[in-house]
């Protein structure tokens, strides 16, 4: 058998059988003062073994460089229209083919992952900048404040999203910041709901209870001690709101009231390709619709391994 050594020069696969009795309590005595893994250490080494999270967390890396680095590479403008070159077949010189009007595919395919990923991180942060602080707010101070405080995010929980959305196009107008405004309109009252169910938790805790002895206002207790015990949740959350945000995205766009030409999106670019499932021209319709799904498959995978690997019951 293969003995593996350490950087401190103990042996970790190997039986105790193995060691005599001094070399034993010498082996107790190390693991007593090695350094113990911090909670986001030991969350990150979770998520490493979790194979399924990781490649979606590699996909959406790789998916956020090609949206910059692929229209760069690409021979062809992506808003440039040849109509000598209308609906033309993947090849060696238009990779993904190209549309009614000419325009190359994988450039365009790329600018619409630029505006997605845009509308679901910008939507996310707004959602986490006011869900926390007002979930936060209505979770620690408790009592008649929460009470009212909650009644308006059930009034809000309660409307239909995307017809909230819709509508807010149509009055509005379509367009790349409507579509965000939009979006965190009602987006915001999930991450509340779950960031005042932690503080609620959190602060019987003794060291936010000390804080309060000692007079600390209730900003610094919710900033430096509230908040970064339910970060774990927080964050899973976010890693389900940009999915979300993106796929709204593309269906206000896929109905025309997203993102409007000349700028380029998933769900304009799916919705302008309807016609060609008629005539055949399949690659128009299938790399916008493969890459919202394995977009949205990624995030949604990512984010139930976050779950998992912040979750502090499943801690060794």
């Amino acid at each position: 058998m293969e003995i593996q050594k350490q950087t401190n020069d103990t042996y970790t696969d190997i039986p105790d059988d193995w060691f005599s009795p001094k070399e034993k309590d010498e082996r107790k005595a190390e693991a007593v003062v090695r350094p113990s893994l911090s909670y986001w250490q030991d969350a990150w080494k979770r998520l490493l073994k979790n194979k399924l999270a990781m490649s979606g967390l590699v996909f959406l890396v790789l998916l956020t460089i090609m949206s910059f680095v692929g229209p760069l590479i690409s021979p062809h403008n992506g808003s440039e229209q040849m109509l000598a070159n209308q609906n033309l077949a993947p090849s060696s010189e238009f990779w993904f083919g190209t549309d009614e009007l000419g325009r190359d595919v994988f450039t365009r395919v790329w600018e619409g992952a630029q505006v997605s990923l845009f509308v679901g991180l910008a939507a996310a942060l707004i959602d986490f900048a006011i869900g926390v602080a007002y979930g936060g707010i209505a979770g620690y101070k408790g009592g008649r404040t929460d009470n009212v405080m909650m009644r308006i995010v059930e009034v809000l929980y309660g409307l239909p999203y995307l017809l909230v959305v819709i509508l807010i196009s149509v009055v509005m107008g379509p367009g790349l910041f409507t579509i965000i405004f939009a979006l965190s309109i009602t987006g915001w009252v999930g991450m509340a709901r779950i960031v005042r169910g932690q503080v609620l938790q959190v602060k019987n805790y003794e060291f936010v209870m000390a804080s309060k002895t000692f007079g600390t206002k209730t900003g610094r207790i919710i900033r430096k001690n509230l908040l970064p015990n339910t970060m774990g949740p927080i964050i899973v959350q976010m890693t389900l709101t940009v999915p979300s945000a993106i796929f709204a995205e593309a269906f206000l766009s896929f109905l025309g009231l997203g993102i409007q030409p000349p700028l380029a999106s998933w769900g304009s670019m799916a919705n302008d390709a309807l016609t060609s499932i008629l005539t055949g021209d399949w690659w128009r319709l299938f790399f916008p619709a493969l890459f919202i799904s394995l977009t949205m498959f990624s995030f949604n995978v990512l984010g139930d391994g976050l779950q998992d690997a912040l979750d502090p019951k499943l801690r060794r």
